[in-house]
């Protein structure tokens, strides 16, 4: 310690000497600066003896200066390299917040990486507020609405097929595969790292770990395009040990998704009320009872109508008789066959005073006509495939709904004046297209409607009569089963053609 301060103190004593001899020589020049102009050979007064001359010292001053302009170049260097860098950092900082700032309105993902002005950014949310998202639209006809798509995550069941697409395939286009992925991932993202205003309670596992969805986890989704607003997702989480669902609703308004909102959905207390007209058809209600019992319900109401059938009169009936308070509705058919999955899916698209949901049943064909090849048709739950062959999405029906007690009574229920077969259910679709509420029209997978004869008779409107030979024509086969049908003569004839020449060339 005394030898670290002995040489503490000599540094000082150098430094103070140090400052001393600059102090002089400053004083020094500035007394050479104000001095009068002598000749260059006579000695500087003060420095008696000395041989140095002006140019001495003034050639010591330009070294001096350019040591000092030297390190004054090297530290403008320096600071403008800082402040590149200090520019550098805060262009980050700032494409940190605005990453931030988009992530509290929407999904930012690692490609977005260019700039995303305040004003784009409006308009994107102008883009949600102006789609079809969180509150109908209301809309002339039925056929103004934009319908849904849904899909798992290995089918999409679609309704426009064209010529060359099917009800239920895998996505084959890649940025259709591509486009699902994404919103996936986009959907487990929201639920993994939920904002604060998500609606939603952190979860642990019962290891006591953070809950983390993965992929596995995903049921179900639904998807709509407004071609001059963007793309609405709606997507349905689960847990296999698990009760809730997590629902995500998701939008592209023709850039990033924007998250709409997250929500938990338990649907452990939600009674469906199921209400079927009937009038005779007594073996087809028994074959609707069989499915109805196999799925473990056994509560049933039978109200009696002594008057002639009206699907309307019978629907409004069995939902005026409900006496419990609110309750979702389900108005079937009783050749109609549906999945424990599909009520499921009426619990999660319907809510009272939002939302009601009107699938899209397939439509399957005669299985007489199906299975021709076959001495006899297969159990129909063997024939609950989705096929071009085998059925069809039934888009102009809109006859099975899920919808809430409280909105059906407020919209005012069936029309009354119809009367016989069809048209009421239509009436009911398009009031709800001209309210507030919010239509989810999409094909489901676990709802089928059963082929049975079709009588039209001649009591009919001209327009019922028309619309149910439609149907009639509709139901009987797919267009290759029919030509077969149509061509059936033609195609024994060359039958009988090939045969004969085979035994011509035989007996040759």
């Amino acid at each position: 310690m005394p030898r670290r301060g002995l040489i503490l103190q000599t540094r000082t004593h150098w430094l103070l000497l140090g400052l001393a001899l600059l102090c002089s020589l400053v004083l020094f020049l500035y007394l050479l600066e104000c001095a009068p102009q002598t000749d260059g050979n006579a000695p500087l007064p003060g420095v008696i003896g000395e041989n140095y001359g002006k140019e001495y010292y003034q050639a010591l001053l330009q070294e001096q200066e350019e040591h000092y302009q030297t390190r004054a170049t090297s530290l403008k260097r320096q600071i403008a390299q800082l402040k590149q860098e200090l520019q550098e950092m805060s262009e980050k900082m700032r494409s940190l917040q605005e990453r931030k700032n988009v992530g509290a309105n929407g999904i930012g993902y690692q490609g977005n990486k260019e700039q995303t002005p305040s004003d784009l950014l409006e308009f994107l949310h102008s883009q949600i507020d102006k789609a079809e998202v969180s509150i109908g639209a209301k809309l002339p006809s039925e056929y103004g609405v934009i319908p849904f798509e849904s899909f798992t995550l290995m089918k999409v069941f679609q309704l426009e097929m064209g010529l060359t697409r099917h009800p239920e395939e895998k996505p084959v286009r890649k940025d259709k595969r591509d486009e699902l992925v994404e919103v996936i991932e986009a959907g487990l993202e929201v639920i993994n790292n939920p904002d604060e205003d998500d609606e939603q309670e952190e979860e642990d596992s019962p290891l006591g770990e953070k809950m983390i969805f993965n992929e596995n986890d995903f049921i179900e989704g639904y998807y709509r395009t407004e071609r001059d607003k963007g793309t609405q997702y709606e997507l349905f989480f689960k847990k296999a040990d698990l009760m809730e669902y997590r629902h995500v609703t998701l939008f592209r308004p023709f850039g990033p998704l924007m998250k709409v909102k997250s929500e938990m959905i338990d649907i452990t207390r939600s009674i469906i009320n199921i209400i079927v007209p009937l009038a005779e058809r007594t073996e087809a209600f028994a074959q609707f009872m069989q499915n109805f019992s196999e799925s473990n319900f056994h509560n049933y109401t039978l109200i009696p109508l002594n008057e002639e059938f009206n699907r309307g009169q019978g629907l409004n009936v069995g939902a005026q008789a409900w006496d419990k308070g609110e309750v979702l509705m389900f108005f079937c058919d009783v050749d109609i066959y549906f999945s424990a999955e599909f009520l499921n899916s009426c619990r999660l698209n319907a809510e009272p005073g939002k939302k009601v949901f009107y699938p899209v049943v397939f439509s399957l064909y005669n299985p007489a006509i199906v299975y021709a090849s076959q001495d006899v048709p297969p159990p129909v739950e063997q024939q609950l495939v989705h096929k071009k062959d085998s059925g069809f999405w039934r888009d102009f029906g809109f006859g099975m709904t899920c919808q809430y007690r409280s909105d059906f009574l407020t919209i005012g229920g069936f029309d009354m004046e119809v009367k016989g077969w069809g048209g009421e259910d239509v009436h009911l679709y398009r009031k709800y297209l001209h309210g507030d509420l919010i239509v989810i029209r999409t094909p489901v997978p676990g709802l089928f409607h059963l082929w049975h004869e079709k009588r039209c008779a001649d009591e009919l409107t001209p327009e019922q009569y028309r619309m149910c030979i439609q149907s009639k024509a509709m139901n009987e086969a797919s267009h290759s089963h029919l030509g077969m049908l149509v061509f059936r003569e033609e195609i024994e004839t060359h039958l009988h053609k090939q045969a004969y020449r085979t035994n011509s060339e035989a007996v040759g």
